[in-house]
């Protein structure tokens, strides 16, 4: 058995979804998630949330900006769990890092994981895309691995021109 799942396969367009969402989102981090079918391997839509770390409530560093930080909405939230016992769930979260680096944080391991017992705090993979002022530099597919105790690298996607 595999240390680490598979990666979910992500269709181009529903890719370029998210890059646009993130140049769109720039110079603030986008988030959101992307969903598909109940044991499926490849997502079929993208839901973009609100980051709403503007109002200062980040639950883990409080005071950073939305250039440094997302947090979804309340409705996104409850969106979210909801979807989890639906036909189509979230297989992925993404969100963008505007300084062209697409990596997996402190913070972003921080929220991600479950404080209580370790590993993944929800049953989806991460996605994380890298964009400066100019273009989407790269995204990076991460998974949570029982092995090396952390998120590590699944897939690598090349940006925009």
């Amino acid at each position: 058995m595999p240390d680490v799942p598979s990666p979910i396969n992500i269709p181009q367009a529903i890719l370029d979804e998210v890059f646009a969402h993130a140049r769109e989102a720039f110079p603030a981090e986008c988030c959101g998630w992307l969903e598909g079918p109940k044991d499926g391997d490849a997502v079929v839509s993208a839901h973009p949330c609100v980051n709403v770390q503007s109002q200062g409530t980040h639950p883990t560093v409080a005071g950073r900006g939305e250039e440094r930080a997302y947090i979804f909405s309340a409705a996104d939230v409850i969106a979210f769990n909801e979807g989890m016992d639906a036909d189509a769930p979230p297989l992925i979260i993404y969100h963008s890092h505007p300084n062209g680096r697409a990596y997996f944080s402190e913070t972003d391991t921080k929220v991600a994981s479950n404080a209580w017992d370790g590993g993944k705090m929800y049953p989806v993979q991460q996605l994380v895309v890298g964009i400066d002022e100019s273009r989407v530099v790269e995204a990076v597919l991460f998974d949570w691995s029982e092995g090396e105790q952390a998120f590590v690298e699944i897939q690598r996607f090349a940006g925009e021109g």
